[in-house]
């Protein structure tokens, strides 16, 4: 960090929560959602996620900036956090591939972040109350002042974000080869990755804005249409729905994930609601229901979809002790099963709801995955479509490779329908 970026800064949360530290970044003052993130690297990655748009972000793993910046792991054209929180920046970035330190580079993004000691009291108030809305100022010395306008800002809860990251215009990502199949990709905050593992496997790649209907997506008549992650409440992006749902009635290929998977969700007639602090890391542990399979994952999202009927209800947690299953079995294989007992259905934090299919105006659906941690709903299938979608990234970055075969299943879904 530069000695230009040591001077003191203030962190106040909704609740009056009021942590001091060291500015670094740019200066300034900053309003956003008050998240964390578990992941111990991929720093770069988690700063240019739209995902991230209107949130501050605060890391859990306590040294971050070592290995710099660099220009090839950005996931979008800018940082799309509103603020960033650290234990410790780094002094030194050493890596071959850097250019630049974090704290240039936050500065050149206009990003105001803040160094604090309390890094874990700040993670544990927001596992007990939630995200809540906060602030970060290197100009402000009143705590009461700064609630007062932290009180004044924006909820996330309502808030339509996928069109103001979405790309404004169409453009292409082409397969190393020859093309084998046609995706429209529409873009609610896509990260630069998935287009890249989409055109790896042969797909050529055409992302369009948020704000497409579907006979803007299906005019270039693709093998397949995939549905991207982004920021916000799915509730507002109600041109996603309708979008989907001509998708859906056009009997094309889908892939949805995070907001892409919620926007489903809606389309299938679902409802949707905001977890109380999210799921936001790399090791978040889901279960396939079909195959038993535990997938590793990587997730950034604050909202989910309800199971099947339950309504959009944001007393559905995803504390420890309040998961979909009752307390006294939240983390432990169900009654009278053994741990060696094959089959996912007898795992306790499989809610009832998600183990049974449900109809919808497309036919017939199933709950796919759900999470190990509080029994959210993680992915979705239609029984008698090509359409699916998961909660979290399989594109990673950063994050575990666990899932990126739902790449794979995808193009496969693409080669039988052609």
């Amino acid at each position: 960090m530069t000695d230009s970026a040591h001077h003191r800064a203030l962190l106040v949360l909704e609740d009056g929560t009021t942590l001091r530290g060291t500015g670094f970044g740019a200066d300034g003052e900053t309003f956003g959602e008050m998240v964390f993130n578990t992941g111990m690297t991929g720093y770069q990655e988690t700063l240019t996620d739209p995902s991230y748009c209107r949130q501050i972000v605060a890391m859990t793993a306590p040294h971050i900036g070592n290995t710099g910046v660099n220009e090839e792991d950005p996931e979008s054209r800018q940082a799309w956090v509103s603020g960033y929180v650290v234990r410790e920046p780094a002094r030194l970035a050493s890596s071959w591939r850097a250019t630049r330190d974090l704290d240039a580079y936050l500065r050149a993004e206009g990003v105001t972040g803040i160094a604090v000691r309390g890094t874990r009291l700040l993670t544990r108030r927001v596992r007990e109350r939630g995200a809540m809305r906060a602030a970060i100022s290197t100009v402000e010395t009143s705590p009461e002042n700064l609630l007062g306008r932290v009180l004044a800002s924006p909820q996330m809860t309502g808030a339509d974000l996928a069109r103001v990251v979405s790309t404004p215009e169409p453009y292409t990502v082409r397969p190393p080869g020859p093309a084998r199949y046609r995706v429209v990709a529409v873009d609610l905050g896509i990260k630069a990755s998935t287009p890249r593992n989409l055109a790896a496997r042969g797909c050529e790649v055409l992302v369009v804005p948020a704000t497409s209907s579907a006979d803007d997506i299906l005019a270039s008549a693709p093998d397949g249409v995939f549905f991207s992650n982004g920021p916000g409440d799915p509730a507002a992006a109600g041109y996603a729905v309708d979008a989907m749902r001509g998708v859906l009635a056009a009997g094309v290929p889908v892939f949805g994930i995070c907001l892409g998977s919620q926007i489903l969700a809606r389309a299938l007639g679902l409802g949707t609601y905001k977890l109380r602090y999210g799921h936001r890391g790399v090791n978040q542990p889901v279960l396939d229901l079909t195959t038993g399979r535990v997938y590793i994952t990587s997730h950034n999202h604050g909202f989910a979809a309800a199971l099947p009927g339950e309504p959009g209800n944001p007393e559905i947690p995803n504390g420890p002790g309040e998961p979909h299953v009752s307390a006294e079995t939240s983390h432990a294989i169900a009654p009278g099963v053994s741990a060696e007992t094959p089959g996912p259905a007898t795992w306790a934090h499989v809610p009832a709801q998600a183990r049974q299919p449900f109809d919808t105006p497309y036919g017939p659906a199933a709950v796919s995955h759900v999470n190990l941690n509080d029994g959210v709903l993680e992915g979705l299938r239609l029984l008698e479509r090509p359409v699916f979608s998961v909660q979290y990234h399989p594109e990673a970055a950063p994050g575990p490779h666990d899932a990126a075969d739902h790449f794979d299943h995808f193009c496969a879904m693409l080669e039988r329908r052609g």
